[in-house]
């Protein structure tokens, strides 16, 4: 786990969380929840969170993920951001965006209908064209947290089963501390 801090971050400390592909995303450490003997971290990206979306005419926008999101997109993705000078980061667990970005725009708002509970909303950062289809780079609205198990000092991103298993632990662990803070 890395203690150091960003400028103007309030010397709140950073973790640098790996993926299983090798991926790295920095991170705000914002709680940390011990369960099971093991300490449990909830993190927030330092960088902005990005949501890839298919954008299609008179029909929902389509979410991407995992496969569908080529290298066409991403480096078409890419330009378009350096024109805003911000830059596009292929990160563990999101796609996040570098830079100072703009204060958003309720024009510019997307409901995610398709979200398993209550609806998300989403600012639009940017639009392009690939191969004559349109695609959207998305800023949630809703926090993004990212859960990590700290093992000698290294942050280990919490995927799969073990994530399914600790989430409604550590959800009635903040609630617990919500409710007697």
């Amino acid at each position: 786990m890395s203690d150091s801090t960003l400028p103007g971050s309030g010397d709140v400390p950073t973790v640098l969380v790996q993926d299983g592909k090798g991926r790295d995303l920095l991170c705000f450490l914002e709680q940390l929840i011990p369960l099971d003997g093991n300490d449990y971290a909830l993190l927030t990206p330092v960088d902005t969170p990005v949501t890839l979306f298919r954008l299609r005419e008179d029909d929902e926008p389509e979410l991407l993920e995992g496969d569908a999101i080529t290298p066409a997109i991403l480096s078409t993705a890419e330009v378009v951001l350096q024109e805003h000078d911000l830059t596009l980061v292929q990160s563990a667990v999101t796609l996040t965006v570098a830079g100072e970005l703009d204060e958003p725009d309720p024009e510019d708002l997307l409901e995610d209908e398709d979200a398993e509970d209550d609806a998300e909303t989403f600012e639009l950062l940017v639009s392009f064209l690939v191969d004559e289809r349109e695609y959207g780079l998305y800023i949630p609205l809703d926090p993004f947290f990212v859960v990590a198990r700290l093992l000698d000092g290294e942050a280990v991103l919490v995927e799969g089963e073990e994530f399914e298993r600790i989430q409604p632990r550590i959800e009635a662990e903040l609630e617990e501390r919500e409710a007697t803070g």
